[in-house]
């Protein structure tokens, strides 16, 4: 069910063809918007193309192979979507899964790599699509999917707690910088969502959990992660919050970050 209509208008999501960033495709879709989505991986992308297509035969969809850390596959893809689809007024920025390492065992080198990862894949779309944005003052939206870990580090992802930190003073920043131009930017800062990652680590659990069902090991581990909600977050829950804000039902918000934990968040 569409929460808003954004008929006319055409988004990009990056880190689209899986998991939330799918998710939120096809919210947008659902909503009457043009999507152009990008992925690394080819194989994965045609598939969530084309299950993208079948289900949504009317729809416009662009897709294309791109590396968000690669600033000139970024800028030739924002061209793309301009020629096929138009000039873009809605930008999500997904990219990017989270680090396990503490300060003890985080190298130089996975330092730089983590901090490159979680700002140039804002940084480079952001960069690439700011032309597009501006030519739709008062309808133009950027949102950036980002981690509680911004606000309430683990001491096991020192990388990407810190890396997330600083995305999520970037948001605020460019909030202050765009608004002039009538472009507002907001975040949303999930918690534990059901993800091919969280899958992975399902298959791989020890031996003396083999007996335990996909619901029971999640419940077990919202449990042990004290979420108030007892379970682990949907996909679509996360975009239902990234369409909130990339549409006019929030005309009147930026420089704000909607916390999708399930009750994991413990700040102020």
């Amino acid at each position: 069910m569409s929460m808003t209509n954004l008929a006319g208008r055409v988004a990009v999501v990056t880190g689209g063809s899986s998991g939330i960033g799918y998710a939120t495709v096809e919210l947008l879709l659902q909503s009457g918007a043009a999507v152009a989505l990008c992925g690394r991986d080819a194989a994965r992308l045609d598939g969530a193309v084309s299950r993208l297509r079948a289900a949504y035969p009317e729809a416009r969809i662009f897709a294309r192979t791109c590396d968000v850390l690669d600033a000139a596959q970024v800028a030739e893809f924002a061209a793309a979507v301009e020629r096929e689809l138009g000039a873009v007024s809605i930008l999500v920025n997904n990219a990017g899964q989270g680090r396990v390492s503490t300060f003890a065992d985080t190298s130089d080198a996975a330092w730089v790599e983590e901090l490159q990862l979680k700002f140039f894949s804002v940084l480079n779309p952001t960069r690439a699509f700011l032309p597009q944005l501006r030519r739709a003052p008062g309808q133009a939206a950027v949102v950036c999917v980002n981690s509680l870990l911004a606000v309430q580090p683990e001491p096991h992802m020192v990388a990407t707690s810190a890396a997330r930190a600083g995305v999520h003073n970037l948001v605020r920043s460019l909030a202050t910088e765009f608004a002039p131009d009538g472009i507002r930017v907001n975040g949303i800062l999930i918690g534990l969502v059901e993800s091919g990652q969280w899958r992975r680590r399902y298959e791989a659990r020890p031996a003396e959990e083999n007996a335990m069902s996909w619901d029971d090991w999640t419940a077990r581990l919202a449990q042990k992660k004290q979420i108030q909600l007892g379970r682990l977050g949907l996909p679509e829950e996360a975009a239902r919050a990234i369409v909130f804000l990339a549409s006019p039902l929030s005309s009147y918000t930026t420089g704000s970050h909607i916390d999708v934990s399930g009750g994991l968040s413990r700040h102020a």
